[in-house]
């Protein structure tokens, strides 16, 4: 139940990475300041008026960023009163990070390596929890008093902030165990101390899924029986499969769907696209599931008409900034999930054609220029 373990030290352990929008609380440890190139400074993201409260994901690579955006878009499509803050790791690009700062108050970065000195030991010991240690840097977040997680390959379909009237440690039933609660979604309480006895929970124990919500599930131990406040309806955290896997159920409750969960290995980004019928198909086997297409669909239609746009924004500053320049977006930032199915075949053009319209920045970012292909001759280069 978390009440076991030393006394944490006074200490957050983040690297402090805050780009353009952030906040600085000055009671809080000292963190840095980065502006990666192309960064712009923003005036106001949100119509927030609770400003000591926030929602808070993680993205720890560049496809998971895509996740990112799309749930810190759908916060604000719904009005999100609370900031909104990413967590990333080292591996997230710099051109990441602008696109992030320009949908989330914060963006901070959270390197294991570079953290303070229990963090680091907790890595060491269990390198497997990497990515579970850097989520349980969501408690460092003092200059908040409460805070909802949301993993980055969740949707918020209507306003959650009523999820801020509950307490540490609120989270819905996990549909595979319902004893145990799903890390998806859940309020909790930054604390210094809270997070050290995370971290030693860790060090000792580990985890018995291997991932944090083992882990979680078994410092929060008591969340089964203990008090039934902090079980959150499942419309805070429907997997997505659940459409079809208790039809009945969702066919009476699923108008009422607050916050979409994509469980499993097939994230939105792993589908492609079609934008002119608006719907997705999953590679290699057609149609989505008809009961999951709904979700994707709103999933990819946010990607589309919000987050798009903010590569090619960047990309218009670039031009502007430096007329002439043709070194525009690589396709592999730009294409890490939007492979939509080209609806014409293109004409053949000479390696020379092809060489010149990448230099003036034509590329095909829907047909033959796309990640996937891209990704396949580099893996048969490799090979």
């Amino acid at each position: 139940d978390g009440s076991s373990g030393g006394p944490a030290r006074n200490r957050n352990g983040l690297k402090g990475t805050f780009l353009p929008g952030s906040i600085r609380n000055p009671q809080a440890p000292s963190r840095h300041l980065l502006k990666p190139p192309g960064a712009v400074t923003l005036v106001s993201l949100s119509t927030s008026t609770v400003s000591d409260q926030a929602f808070v994901t993680l993205a720890t690579n560049d496809i998971y960023c895509q996740g990112a955006l799309v749930l810190g878009q759908s916060l604000r499509n719904q009005r999100a009163t609370r900031r909104l803050v990413v967590l990333i790791t080292p591996q997230v690009s710099n051109l990441l990070r602008v696109i992030l700062s320009k949908v989330f108050d914060e963006v901070i970065e959270v390197n294991l390596i570079d953290s303070a000195d229990y963090i680091h030991l907790a890595f060491l010991k269990r390198p497997e929890l990497g990515v579970t240690l850097t989520k349980l840097h969501c408690w460092t977040l003092t200059h908040y008093s409460k805070c909802v997680f949301l993993d980055a390959d969740t949707l918020v379909l209507s306003n959650i902030d009523e999820l801020f009237d509950r307490t540490e440690f609120s989270a819905a039933p996990d549909p595979g165990w319902p004893d145990c609660f799903n890390s998806g979604v859940f309020v909790f309480q930054p604390s210094l101390e809270t997070h050290g006895l995370l971290l030693q929970h860790a060090t000792d124990h580990g985890s018995f899924d291997g991932a944090d919500q083992g882990l979680l599930n078994s410092f929060f131990s008591s969340w089964s029986t203990a008090d039934i406040h902090k079980h959150l309806p499942f419309i805070y955290n429907l997997s997505s499969n659940t459409a079809y896997t208790y039809s009945p159920a969702f066919k009476r409750f699923g108008s009422s769907v607050k916050v979409v969960h994509f469980l499993g290995p097939t994230k939105p980004w792993n589908y492609k696209y079609n934008p002119q019928t608006g719907s997705v198909l999953e590679e290699g086997s057609g149609l989505a599931n008809q009961h999951q297409t709904s979700f994707l669909n709103l999933w990819w239609k946010i990607y589309q008409h919000s987050i798009l746009p903010l590569y090619e924004s960047f990309q218009d500053e670039e031009d502007h900034a430096s007329p002439g320049h043709t070194d525009h977006l690589s396709p592999v930032l730009l294409e890490l999930t939007f492979v939509s199915c080209p609806m014409a075949t293109s004409p053949t053009l000479s390696p020379e054609e092809e060489r010149r319209k990448w230099e003036e920045g034509r590329i095909d970012y829907m047909g033959k220029d796309a990640f996937a292909r891209i990704q396949e001759k580099l893996d048969r280069f490799l090979q």
